[in-house]
């Protein structure tokens, strides 16, 4: 029996050779191909804007042409002291407040009501989502169509109801009382439907077996709902209370669009003021300031609900 001393062959040199990383160097490069074009758009249309806009806070900046001249903190001091910007700010604090509690709530309760239904889900998710796509403009349009005094849907029919005298039809979005109410109804009707998906979408993640196993313990529907429903519903509620409370303090639109900013500047909120500010009182300057102080009220509003709805949750 003869022993075979001969080294084994040597693998070939492409075995044992390291992939060369040219592939996947090529790779990385494509994918930022793909990228560069989205970021340029948002280099240009966002993040330079907001730069300039804060340089512009600094200055005393007009739509009129002139050179701009550095004047420090005036904008900003004028800004704290302005009654006016204050008043609008109110005014967007008190939409705020009033549009906030039903865009939750209702929301919450038309996602249990779809997410029971069986035949009809399908439409009622199509009807309670559908006015959100509707463009601003349309949607102030008909409003105001209902708003109208004279011949408005909502006061023909409650003259026809006998609530409301026919001499003295009221005046929805001409009243100082009653504008800031119906500007809220238009938005909670408009705007409803992006919170109804979210609560719907986080329904249906719910595990069937936790009410079944709730039931076999004898819970009745409303037990179901206060120790599991909600309590499991709590990371969608915040949420969508955070991202109502920064699209409430940014209202502008149905304002703009209904009232105008009136009666008597009952309805002038803090964008509109600053929209006048700048385009209106070609004060480049002082409405970057104004903004800023916009932003950063939003900001610290913001990093307040995450931290107490975290706290919470711990």
């Amino acid at each position: 029996m003869t022993v075979n001393t001969e080294a084994p062959a040597a693998a070939p040199a492409a075995m044992t050779r390291p992939p060369t990383p040219n592939g996947a160097k090529k790779k990385q490069w494509a994918g930022l191909w793909f990228v560069l074009p989205f970021a340029a758009f948002y280099a240009l249309f966002l993040v330079w804007p907001t730069f300039l806009g804060l340089y512009y806070s600094f200055t005393d900046k007009s739509l009129t042409g002139r050179p701009a001249s550095w004047v420090g903190l005036e904008n900003w001091a004028e800004a704290f002291g302005d009654e006016r910007a204050w008043a609008a700010l109110g005014n967007t604090a008190e939409f705020t407040l009033y549009s906030t509690p039903p865009l939750v709530i209702l929301a919450i309760a038309l996602a249990l009501l779809v997410n029971r239904a069986r035949k009809l889900g399908w439409f009622l998710r199509m009807a309670f989502f559908a006015p959100f796509v509707v463009p601003v403009s349309v949607v102030t349009m008909i409003w105001i169509w209902i708003y109208q005094p004279d011949g408005g849907l909502l006061n023909h029919y409650l003259q026809l109801l006998g609530i409301q005298d026919a001499a003295a039809p009221t005046l929805w979005l001409q009243d100082k009382n009653t504008a800031m109410w119906s500007v809220v109804i238009t938005t909670v009707w408009w705007t409803m439907g992006f919170n109804f998906l979210l609560y719907l979408a986080a329904l249906q993640t719910i595990d069937p077996n936790v009410y079944e196993a709730s039931s076999i313990d004898g819970a009745s529907w409303w037990r179901q709902l206060w120790h599991i429903t909600l309590p499991l519903l709590k990371r969608t509620t915040a949420l969508v209370i955070v991202l109502q409370l920064i699209a409430s303090l940014r209202i502008f639109d149905q304002m703009y669009l209904m009232t105008g900013g009136g009666p008597d500047r009952a309805t002038e909120v803090a964008i509109h003021y600053i929209y006048i500010s700048g385009f209106e009182g070609y004060r480049i300057g002082y409405a970057s300031a104004l903004s800023y102080v916009l932003f950063i009220l939003i900001l610290i509003i913001s990093i307040f609900q995450f931290r107490l709805f975290s706290r919470k949750e711990d």
